[in-house]
């Protein structure tokens, strides 16, 4: 019985060393393995990390995807100034001043406004309100549109309520391209109805100026005239 007492201590009194001995080595070893996943944990060189802001981003905190998509767009707003030029009066120049897409909080509601004269005798100019519809963040969106336009030419004018629609496809995030197309209505159902068909792309040379072109048609049943712009936008 004496002898079997003094067996289990020893065997207790072993296993004791041995833990204590392993935890010393262990630990060291794992706190080191875990600092440095922490500083690396995609075990790149350093160099790859430090030129990608994508990839410092994730390191620092993983983002919710879903949310970008849904309120981050995909466009930006842009202030812009131009030249137009109206070939179908007498290519006669001037200028176009245009505001578009300034977002009202994180929603698809946004305000856009321009105008644009040849000195004299063509001057165009309204403010639309466009919603949306889809998650902001998508490479297409489409959008109603109504708001207030005014034209005048030297064979007809015309002012009064503006609606119609509005799609455009945002070929890159954050503003580096887009295409779009609108379609509205002045005055709709009256018999000095004037539709307006808009097309415009830009293309950004810098993180916050682009190139833009556009072109508009007026239609009315008077006459149609036409409108070509070059423009420099700001987007900031």
């Amino acid at each position: 019985m004496f002898f079997q007492k003094n067996k289990l201590k020893l065997k207790a009194f072993s296993c004791v060393i041995i833990l204590t001995a392993f935890s010393k080595i262990a630990v060291p070893v794992y706190s080191q393995t875990t600092d440095s996943s922490s500083e690396n944990p995609l075990d790149l060189p350093p160099e790859i990390i430090n030129n990608s802001p994508v990839l410092q981003r994730w390191m620092k905190k993983v983002p919710n995807v879903l949310e970008e998509i849904n309120h981050d767009p995909s466009f930006r707003t842009r202030i812009g100034i131009g030249y137009a030029e109206f070939p179908s009066t007498q290519h006669d120049g001037g200028i176009n001043i245009s505001v578009n897409d300034i977002f009202i909080g994180r929603t698809g509601l946004t305000i856009s406004g321009d105008y644009e004269t040849s000195f004299g005798k063509r001057d165009a100019g309204g403010v639309n309100l466009q919603y949306y519809v889809l998650p902001l963040g998508y490479y297409v969106n489409v959008a109603p549109v109504v708001g207030y336009r005014s034209i005048s030419t030297n064979n007809y004018s015309e002012d009064g309520v503006n609606i119609g629609g509005k799609i455009i496809f945002p070929l890159s995030r954050s503003g580096t391209a887009d295409l779009s197309f609108s379609q509205t209505f002045i005055s709709p159902g009256d018999d000095d109805e004037v539709g307006v068909t808009n097309v415009s792309f830009g293309y950004a040379i810098t993180k916050q100026i682009r190139l833009a072109t556009e072109i508009e048609k007026q239609n009315s049943r008077v006459k149609k005239d036409s409108q070509f712009s070059i423009i420099i936008e700001w987007m900031p």
